[in-house]
């Protein structure tokens, strides 16, 4: 492929807008079609609108779990339970500041995007059928919203359309009491009996914000616990929280159906067991949006899940095309998603470029405690993926989280025995995603725990714990055959 000035991008997620900018910088003609609105699901139905709920579900857990032991009297009596304190939740109103702050995002995305010189049109993106032009660019046919139909030449392609929802045969949402993750901000009323079906990160955070903000929350699992994908000490804090809140853990209990029974929903489980609420989330996994956009007939592969395959500098097996985010299926988080976008920038027009590295990722789980990690892990130490010394320090004993009432939480680190090189890390605590920072930097610059242990930290804090944890690993690699 010659050289590349036209830029297509099919969706405008964190993968599309992030690798908008980028072509934009450098120099490149970029048109972004988009269907929905600039930021994707991450932005109007996923991580902004999530996370913006469970910014008053921790509001409400810091006060219920706190207040006493912090010296706070409510009432006349200071009572206990949240009915006599006549404090709740008005989740109309919540949803409403959801959808405002994910509208707001949107529109700053879509004029940060617009100012940079990049060219928005309205409407779904496939590739043109007739493959690759003479001059070995591509076709992208846009399917506007008033049924015209548009066709774009592009020297390079990227696809980032995302993912939607996973739905059971017979589990159909309906949006009023059987629901998806992206239906939920339109309930007026807070669910009185919630059904979570799936307990892996979505399933985990609404679980826990739903539980929070008052409902009486069942959560389903097919795993032996929950967060199977997640270090399994982080899985057992968080699940002994759960359940020490009232939460109804139900493990190793896979759904078969859930239909809806008037004001009722009845969940029936592979035993024959039949659980009921006011209303069933379901949260069982995404599906790619990569049906019906030409890809396969254009030379690009997909997996048996509907994935496109990318290799570490975003690009498929069509020439001329890349893909970027959850459409991928690489690694389901909006920064990836960022990343790949503009890691496949970079390359397609001629920029250094530096592969896609996982292992410098950081990810978080936004329940309370939040679960945050980066690096290699557990389950790569056990299986001999990585030879490494760990640390494990629990919260209970730094100074700052005796005073801020936090009981439950690690820090856990893990280096390299001879070198001491940090190589991953795990925090659970509130605010877990702010603390794995300085792990996540160790990891990414190769630091070892000797440096990390000598660096200053604030006391009392909660991250004194990593500088701890450090140390400790400092003399623990040295038991293990260091001079």
């Amino acid at each position: 492929m010659g050289y590349v000035t036209r830029i297509v991008i099919i969706g405008g997620g964190p993968g599309g807008y992030e690798a908008a900018l980028v072509a934009a910088q450098l120099g490149a003609e970029v048109t972004v079609v988009d269907r929905d609105g600039l930021g994707g699901s991450a932005v109007l139905t996923d991580c902004v609108p999530s996370k913006t709920l469970i910014a008053t579900a921790e509001v409400m857990t810091t006060f219920d779990s706190s207040y006493e032991e912090l010296g706070i009297t409510v009432d006349e009596g200071g009572a206990a339970d949240r009915e006599a304190r006549a404090i709740g939740v008005d989740l109309g109103k919540v949803n409403r500041r959801v959808k405002r702050l994910a509208i707001a995002q949107s529109h700053d995305i879509t004029q940060s995007v617009t100012r940079a010189g990049v060219t928005v049109l309205r409407g779904r993106g496939r590739l043109g059928a007739g493959g690759q032009a003479v001059d070995g660019s591509r076709e992208v046919l846009v399917d506007a919203p008033d049924g015209a139909v548009h066709s774009l030449r592009a020297d390079a392609v990227l696809i980032a359309t995302g993912a939607h929802p996973r739905e059971l045969p017979d589990a159909q949402p309906d949006g009023e009491r059987i629901l998806t993750w992206t239906q939920v901000y339109d309930l007026e009323e807070l669910p009185r009996e919630l059904i979570v079906v799936g307990s892996g990160v979505t399933g985990a955070e609404f679980a826990g914000a739903y539980q929070a903000l008052g409902s009486k929350v069942t959560l389903v699992s097919s795993r032996d616990r929950v967060l199977p994908g997640e270090d399994p000490d982080a899985a057992e804090v968080l699940e002994d929280v759960f359940r020490r809140r009232g939460m109804n853990v139900m493990g190793r209990s896979r759904a078969e159906s859930a239909k809806r029974i008037g004001d009722r929903v009845e969940v029936t489980l592979s035993d024959g067991k039949v659980i009921e609420g006011t209303h069933c989330l379901m949260a069982v996994g995404s599906i790619p949006n990569t049906a019906e956009m030409g890809l396969e007939e254009a030379g690009v592969k997909l997996n048996d899940w509907g994935q496109i395959q990318v290799d570490r500098v975003s690009r498929t097996s069509a020439p001329g095309v890349y893909a970027a985010g959850d459409c991928t299926g690489v690694f389901m988080l909006a920064s990836v998603a960022a990343m790949q976008g503009r890691i496949a920038m970079y390359h397609a027009l001629g920029d250094a470029v530096q592969p896609l590295n996982l292992k410098t990722v950081a990810s978080n789980v936004f329940t309370d405690p939040e679960i945050a990690t980066v690096g290699y892990t557990a389950a790569d130490v056990e299986c001999g993926k990585m030879d490494a010394v760990v640390v494990k320090l629990p919260l209970r004993g730094n100074p700052r989280a005796k005073m801020q009432g936090i009981r439950d939480g690690f820090v856990k680190l893990f280096c390299r025995p001879g070198t001491g090189i940090v190589v991953g890390g795990v925090v659970v605590a509130p605010r877990a995603s702010e603390l794995i920072h300085p792990i996540a930097l160790a990891v990414d610059a190769n630091l070892t725990v000797e440096q990390v242990a000598s660096a200053f930290t604030v006391y009392p804090s909660v991250s004194g714990s990593t500088a701890e944890a450090a140390r400790q690993l400092h003399i623990r690699k040295r038991s293990h055959g260091e001079s």
